[in-house]
């Protein structure tokens, strides 16, 4: 099994301690991103990062210190220590006039042949899609928003699937639920979409993704399919908990789920993840990987806090995806 794609030769990487029995495993020195990174910004988390010329570029979450929610630009050298801009992107629409959503958070960055493409949360009539694009990070332009409201949690596939672009979302409500479920939608433009499927439901016989499912970093293109991390959440006595899954979509109908992990692989339990502005959350937005070694590197929101680190290789993720599938339609139950 590999990587379809480019070498990374610079990607951060920590080796596995002796004592992880799992797949994925945390930075020694989490949080990366600590309170208060700059004198605007309070709180940074949920964000995504690329590599972009000799270093690497991100596309942060800032809850500045009003309450609100922004997306903030941050440049890297490793992809570990990062300097964040205290001044938010500043959004055009596709004439020139300025175009500033009231509100911003949880983006994903991805790069279309030679275009990044963000895509976040914003708010058009309630919580919704926005999408924008740059080609060198100093010029925003803002695009058609892809669906009314309500819905989050918007990924872009790195690259189109017989001819169209590929857009996985969460519809919701206008709170956090009842809607569960990722959906897949293509366009021929990046304005116009359609062909709208289910691709994973929430439940399972587990209870860690029992309440809501939503999609997390790019998915990532292997020998086997597209490895996508995503969330799960469940509702306990003292409120959600998030955690971090991984499934196998098909490659060339990626509305096809092949394998999906009946366990997760990452939960809150370090103090960072488990307290903070909202506790118990394990939120993955982003990763780097190297085709050559199979590395991964997770970006994940820990507390809606912070901005974490975890690490893997995909050869040993898809194993453990493989070996501990369980598909779930509706609620019936199929092992494979």
């Amino acid at each position: 099994m590999g990587i379809i794609g480019k070498p990374l030769k610079n990607i951060p990487w920590q080796d596995k301690p002796g004592n992880c029995k799992g797949v994925v495993w945390r930075y020694t020195e989490n949080p990366i991103i600590d309170r208060n990174p700059t004198k605007r910004c309070g709180r940074v988390y949920n964000s995504a990062v690329i590599p972009f010329g000799s270093g690497f570029i991100g596309v942060f979450r800032a809850d500045q210190t009003d309450g609100k929610a922004r997306l903030h630009l941050g440049r890297s050298d490793d992809a570990i220590h990062w300097e964040i801009e205290d001044e938010p992107i500043r959004w055009k629409d596709e004439e020139g006039k300025p175009y500033d959503p009231n509100y911003a958070y949880d983006p994903r960055l991805v790069e279309l042949d030679g275009v990044f493409y963000i895509i976040w949360c914003t708010d058009f009539g309630g919580a919704a899609l926005g999408l924008g694009m740059t080609r060198d990070f100093r010029e925003f332009i803002r695009l058609e928003n892809p669906f009314p409201p309500f819905n989050r949690n918007g990924v872009l596939f790195p690259r189109k699937i017989n001819g169209k672009y590929m857009l996985l979302s969460r519809p919701s409500d206008s709170g956090h639920t009842p809607f569960g479920d990722i959906f897949i939608s293509e366009s021929s433009d990046l304005r116009y979409w359609g062909r709208h499927r289910r691709v994973m439901s929430r439940g399972g016989s587990g209870w860690w993704q029992s309440t809501k499912i939503g999609a997390g970093p790019v998915p990532i293109e292997t020998d086997v399919g597209w490895l996508l991390f995503y969330h799960g959440v469940t509702t306990t006595c003292s409120g959600y908990v998030y955690s971090m899954g991984a499934a196998i979509l098909d490659r060339d109908n990626p509305s096809i789920v092949k394998y999906r992990s009946a366990d997760y692989l990452l939960t809150p339990e370090m103090p960072y993840e488990t307290t903070g502005f909202v506790p118990n959350v394990v939120f993955p937005c982003a990763t780097l990987h190297d085709a050559e070694t199979g590395r991964i590197a997770i970006y994940y929101g820990a507390a809606d806090t912070y901005v974490a680190l975890a690490f893997a290789q995909a050869d040993e993720v898809v194993e453990f995806i493989k070996s501990n599938s369980e598909l779930v339609y509706g609620d019936n139950v199929e092992y494979r």
